[in-house]
């Protein structure tokens, strides 16, 4: 029963994420793109991501194809993960929201493109990535499989550690000093609050 509440739990995050960002897709895609740093390492990036975040995580939900990989956690670990989707949530809406027309899903520099330093991102470079590694964190605690449980937090790494450094290189190119300074007030992913 408590498998249930907790697979449960993930999938109302899961579809709260994508209410969040379907909107600011729908919006932003007729943005003039000036800059296309989309490659196929790129392309083939975000096609592993969503298997690991979305299609195994909800085949593994609605279909028993994946329980010989399950493991248990103590349920005080369940109960932590839908605690933390809370925090993800409200930082994945919070930097879509701040970030406005200047999100996107990949590498690309919009027309009219700005640096934005304001909102979450006055205090963290990347609230973005932050809200999805709690929410892959929130995904091995709450879908107890290696498989579905485990592939968020290693296809969104894989995505991370291959992106990051790219995203902040097109960025200096696109905005030098003034993202530079930038980076010297702020750090990637972890709140500076001081």
């Amino acid at each position: 029963m408590i498998r249930l509440i907790f697979e449960i739990a993930f999938m109302v995050f899961w579809i709260s994420m994508f209410i969040i960002r379907y909107p600011h897709a729908q919006k932003n895609k007729f943005n003039t793109i000036q800059k296309d740093r989309k490659t196929n390492e790129e392309k083939i990036l975000l096609a592993i991501t969503s298997l690991g975040m979305l299609l195994l995580p909800v085949l593994y939900v609605i279909t028993p194809f994946l329980d010989f990989a399950n493991y248990h956690l103590p349920n005080a670990m369940g109960i932590l993960g839908m605690v933390l989707l809370s925090p993800a949530s409200i930082l994945f809406y919070r930097s879509h929201r701040d970030l406005g027309r200047n999100w996107s899903a990949s590498l690309e520099i919009r027309e009219e493109h700005s640096l934005v330093v304001s909102g979450v991102y006055k205090h963290m470079r990347h609230p973005m990535y932050t809200a999805i590694w709690i929410w892959v964190i929130c995904q091995a605690l709450l879908l107890q499989n290696y498989i579905a449980g485990l592939s968020g937090i290693i296809s969104f790494g894989l995505l991370y550690f291959l992106r990051v450094g790219k995203e902040e290189r097109m960025m200096k190119l696109q905005f030098g000093e003034q993202y530079v300074s930038y980076t010297k007030s702020t750090k990637r992913l972890i709140p500076n609050l001081f």
